[in-house]
């Protein structure tokens, strides 16, 4: 099974092989294959994945959503 935490961003036609993590705040590149686990905070790209950079971020989000009609 893949396990997938919080805040993490997957782009598109990314591939992740079963057994893998994606730690908090990753993001996978669009295209990329993930065959290994992933580190909070890294973003990785490639076929095979392979670590870019590493986010610096608080990763505190704050919604102000206000529904028009209610």
């Amino acid at each position: 099974s893949v396990q997938i935490d919080d805040f993490v961003w997957i782009a598109a036609r990314v591939t992740i092989l079963p057994g893998v993590k994606i730690g908090h705040g990753a993001l996978v590149a669009a295209g990329s294959v993930v065959s290994t686990d992933v580190s909070p905070m890294d973003i990785v790209a490639g076929n095979p994945e392979c670590t870019i950079s590493i986010r610096r971020s608080t990763l505190e989000y704050d919604t102000k959503f206000f529904p028009y009609l209610r």
